[in-house]
């Protein structure tokens, strides 16, 4: 629906929804992110996997650099294809 600017007497319906949609791809995250939200988010689960190791796997005898390794290629793989 195209308004003019100077017709005053038509109400415009903010919850139109003529919107384009969101240009970009999407990757596999449910969400719609940025980079910023995707190192975030590697951020957080290098934090997660680093928890999960030192409580499960290194008094296995498992070191925490295996651990760093795996969560910094998940990293790069939210980052890139997040």
């Amino acid at each position: 629906m195209n308004h003019k600017l100077d017709d005053i007497d038509t109400p415009i319906d903010v919850l139109e929804d003529n919107a384009p949609p969101p240009s970009g791809s999407r990757g596999f995250l449910p969400i719609e992110t940025n980079a910023f939200d995707r190192c975030f988010i590697s951020v957080v689960i290098w934090i997660a996997l680093s928890l999960f190791w030192f409580r499960f796997m290194e008094p296995a005898g498992l070191s925490i650099w295996i651990s760093n390794v795996i969560a910094m290629a998940i990293a790069a793989i939210v980052i890139a294809k997040g």
